[in-house]
């Protein structure tokens, strides 16, 4: 996509989301970063405002319908549209806790659904309060940043190494099929929706465990952020392709 967009990233103060804001402002877009602490949502903007980038910040959490809607009042004021919605936002464990509290044989059942409440329902609430600005556009997209850890090929199979975790890996899993329903949905609307892989990333997220660096982790969700209006829907890919589900 040629044409610059205004694009919003949830979660986009650090981390991938922070990589996909830089990356997209680097091509000279307009982005909106989304994130519960407008401390840090402003501070990572003017980071990237500093260098070069068109970058602001909105306050926004996911998990919190009343900030949602605010936050899209505030950007309908400033652009009046969004281009692209960039689901970033999402957590793997409650704060203090870690993956032992998603085993299945001593589920806690609070911690499972906090971690839905980000990962599924705050995407969910989010890309309702933003189809009218989406709808704005001529060429509306979005992109819910989800990963191969709740492909049902990579679950099922005994000799996968990756924890056993009811909240986090199911909720990738329901993240998923979530963004195929708004695909089909929106299909008539020519609204483009796609979810991503970004791979085993280095963030907060895994304590930074991962191998890959947060700017490798963000482009998968680039490319697919500014694909053309012909462009796919309904898909799950990584940077190499398809992702089996």
């Amino acid at each position: 996509m040629t044409t610059p967009m205004i694009a919003l990233v949830t979660g986009g103060n650090k981390g991938i989301g922070r990589e996909i804001a830089a990356q997209l402002a680097s091509l000279g877009h307009t982005v909106i970063i989304g994130a519960r602490s407008l401390e840090r949502g402003e501070q990572a903007a003017a980071d990237l405002r500093a260098v070069g980038g068109n970058v602001t910040a909105v306050t926004l959490d996911v998990t919190d319908p009343a900030s949602v809607s605010a936050a899209a009042g505030t950007i309908t004021a400033r652009h009046g549209r969004i281009d692209a919605l960039i689901n970033n936002a999402g957590i793997s464990h409650q704060p203090g806790a870690d993956f032992a509290g998603q085993s299945p044989r001593t589920a806690d059942v609070d911690h499972i659904r906090y971690v839905f409440e980000t990962n599924v329902f705050g995407v969910i609430t989010v890309t309702t309060a933003f189809l009218p600005l989406l709808r704005r556009s001529d060429s509306p997209r979005i992109v819910n940043v989800s990963s191969s850890a709740g492909s049902l090929a990579s679950i099922s199979d005994f000799a996968n190494t990756d924890p056993i975790a009811l909240g986090y890996v199911p909720s990738k899993t329901a993240l998923t099929a979530v963004t195929m329903m708004y695909a089909r949905d929106l299909a008539s609307e020519h609204i483009l929706v796609n979810a991503v892989c970004p791979g085993f990333v280095a963030t907060d997220l895994n304590n930074h465990h991962g191998i890959l660096t947060p700017a490798e982790g963000a482009r998968s969700a680039v490319a697919m952020a500014i694909i053309p209006a012909d462009g796919p829907t309904g898909t799950f890919t990584d940077v190499n392709g398809p992702v089996a589900w």
